[in-house]
């Protein structure tokens, strides 16, 4: 990663059927054309697997599928973003959001998990189960079960200078207490951050 300071261009996409209606983010510019193909693909493709996930395709007259999208990060080379997808099926009692997130450099089109973030050698799932563990006891956030701490591959995005981890609806807590995020800064992570990661741009102070 080069440092590239222009946010890339987005514009949404939109699929629609019967009782579905999800939009996306689809790239047009701002990178290079092998770069936006690799990225728009791997977008298309989580939200594909989040409505077959959800068992749309199952029962389409019986189910009901929204889905949009948030982009939290948009500058220095990385694109950080959420799908967001809601699917009710008649008759039950609530519908059922998922929240699956991708943090691309921009100039490979490459997506990160949370593990290739961090230097190799380092203690991250420690230091990063910790840091939440914290946060749980100071905001007296009320566990389903004993806390297990992250995986490799956990839900993650970044944005504002900081890593923030999340986990899906009755992974953590209840359904009414929604999605736990966890927001960590970059700052208390630095040590750790491999440098050529989009977290590590992030850090970087220019």
């Amino acid at each position: 990663m080069n440092g590239i300071q222009l946010p890339i261009q987005i514009i949404p996409k939109r699929i629609t059927m019967l009782n579905l209606d999800v939009f996306y983010p689809f790239i047009i510019a701002g990178t290079n054309p092998s770069a936006m193909q690799r990225m728009n693909q791997q977008i298309y493709n989580l939200v594909n697997r989040l409505i077959v996930e959800q068992g749309y395709y199952q029962s389409p007259q019986m189910t009901q599928v929204n889905g949009y999208f948030e982009i939290k990060t948009n500058e220095r080379g990385v694109l950080s973003l959420s799908i967001i997808n809601y699917t009710y099926r008649y008759h039950a009692a609530h519908g059922l959001t998922v929240i699956r997130s991708l943090t691309f450099d921009i100039q490979t089109g490459r997506n990160y998990l949370l593990y290739e973030l961090f230097k190799p050698e380092s203690d991250y799932i420690k230091i990063l189960s910790e840091m939440i563990q914290e946060q749980i006891e100071e905001r007296d956030i009320v566990l389903l079960e004993e806390f297990k701490g992250v995986r490799p591959d956990q839900d993650y995005y970044i944005a504002d200078k900081a890593l923030v981890i999340y986990y899906q609806l009755y992974e953590l807590t209840a359904y009414a207490f929604g999605f736990p995020q966890f927001p960590i800064s970059v700052y208390a992570l630095q040590d750790i951050i491999k440098e050529d990661s989009p977290l590590g741009v992030m850090l970087a102070n220019n």
